[in-house]
């Protein structure tokens, strides 16, 4: 059995998308695709996939992850080809590597979001960032199904800024008022969420947009405590490939037609 790590996108509109929409929508593919799955065992098999740290629905991304086990070898470029043709604009399979290392999930420990906030000067969201980065505690309440919940999202954001804006029109409309903030927040439990940070801007420095914020995940990996980055979670298998050429000339045979 080959196992195969795919990254995707959520880009415009398909942000809107939810987790399950996007799995029918990703089966779907596979099946266009002729992809050689395997399936689970017992009376309703299912194609064994295997999704990892899924965004908030409404929520950009250029980060998601998941993995496919399949029955036959196959070139992890050619499958990606082919699976991005299969899925609509917008949820776009960007990346596919063979796994070749365990813990694919255990390398997700933080995400890069950006935030963009219309109708704020970024001046304004400069002071908001600095209050915040301050505070040795943000205290925000979140509705859950058991009620609402307060506990503190400072520990949880290695780090925070105001980012300047870009030049291209596309993101001034009409010359408005438009702040960047960039963030880097670990997976803890309770996880902190983008909103949850913005919750917290407002209660320390009385931050409010005046439209809900556009929120993008940039990046998500392994968090190095020593330079506050996050790292590839697909590069110890393209290492790990990169040591074993034999193996990877072996499964390019196996996929080349006859």
């Amino acid at each position: 059995m080959q196992r195969i790590r795919l990254r995707y996108t959520k880009r415009g509109r398909l942000r809107f998308t939810s987790h399950r929409d996007f799995q029918r929508a990703f089966e779907r593919a596979l099946r266009r695709a002729e992809v050689p799955m395997a399936y689970s065992a017992g009376f309703t098999p299912h194609p064994k996939v295997s999704y990892a740290n899924a965004a908030p629905t409404g929520t950009g991304s250029e980060a998601e992850y998941l993995e496919i086990a399949l029955t036959e070898p196959r070139d992890p470029e050619r499958l990606r080809v082919l699976l991005d043709e299969s899925l609509p604009a917008g949820l776009d399979v960007v990346d596919a590597v063979e796994a070749r290392t365990p813990g694919l999930a255990d390398r997700l420990t933080a995400s890069v979001w950006e935030l963009r906030l219309d109708g704020v000067e970024p001046a304004e969201a400069q002071r908001a960032v600095e209050a915040f980065n301050r505070a040795g505690t943000v205290e925000v309440q979140r509705l859950t199904k058991n009620g609402m919940r307060t506990f503190d999202a400072r520990p949880a954001v290695a780090h925070l800024e105001s980012a300047e804006t870009r030049s291209d029109p596309a993101d001034r409309p009409g010359d408005r008022a438009c702040a960047i903030l960039r963030l880097v927040v670990r997976h803890v439990t309770p996880a902190v969420r983008p909103d949850d940070v913005l919750s917290g801007l407002r209660a320390v420095a009385d931050l409010a947009p005046p439209v809900p914020a556009a929120v993008t995940r940039l990046a998500q990996g392994l968090f190095d405590e020593e330079t506050g980055t996050v790292t590839d979670p697909l590069a110890p298998d393209r290492e790990a490939a990169a040591t074993a050429p034999e193996t990877a000339a072996a499964t390019a045979a196996a996929t080349a037609p006859a």
